[in-house]
């Protein structure tokens, strides 16, 4: 058993009866293959909410510098984080991203790039780009809730089918960004469709 699975251990048994978490369409991620998932993002509880609720092991980039303090550094690698020098190159994010998915991985995405309590940050076409250059399929999910997490609020994981550009052809710039608008729609109406649910 990996550092991964004991920590989706101890959520799972421990968190989600705290929070009454509720997962939907966890059917729609696939199990094997390169895959994104691409989520809103309103809390530093996203991450470890969105992988408990995964039936996919989820890989994501994490600043650089988290790796460099004792205890912490080894325990996100021991979860599959891996580094990316946000002062440095996106070339060098965007190949480490792909080499994950290359080799059947599946990466978690917050497509906003930071907290995004108010829906007022513009997404990034980061998610589009990597589905482009690798083929892999993107899979919305929405966390609703998280950022209550302090006051013990419900929180919902929903996840939706999966999405993919045209395969034959070279996205443009503008199929790029138009996949971006596409992932944040579904993502926003999965958020509004289990915020409906009791």
């Amino acid at each position: 058993m990996t550092s991964y699975d004991i920590a989706k251990a101890i959520l799972t048994h421990v968190a989600f009866p705290m929070f009454r978490v509720r997962v939907t369409g966890a059917q729609h991620v696939p199990l094997h293959g390169p895959l994104i998932i691409a989520a809103n993002h309103q809390s530093y509880f996203d991450p470890l909410m969105l992988g408990a609720a995964s039936p996919r092991t989820i890989a994501y980039m994490a600043k650089a510098e988290l790796f460099r303090i004792p205890v912490l550094g080894p325990m996100i690698t021991s979860f599959g984080a891996y580094p990316v020098d946000r002062a440095g190159s996106a070339k060098a994010a965007i190949k480490q991203s792909l080499d994950v998915i290359a080799r059947g991985g599946c990466i978690g995405i917050f497509p906003e790039g930071t907290r995004n309590k108010t829906g007022e940050v513009q997404a990034r076409t980061g998610v589009a780009l990597l589905s482009a250059l690798s083929k892999a399929p993107v899979v919305p999910a929405a966390l609703v809730g998280t950022d209550r997490a302090h006051r013990l609020a419900q929180i919902k994981v929903a996840f939706g089918p999966a999405m993919a550009l045209p395969a034959d052809r070279k996205a443009s710039r503008e199929d790029l960004e138009n996949f971006t608008d596409e992932i944040m729609r579904a993502i926003r109406a999965l958020a509004e469709s289990v915020r409906g649910n009791s």
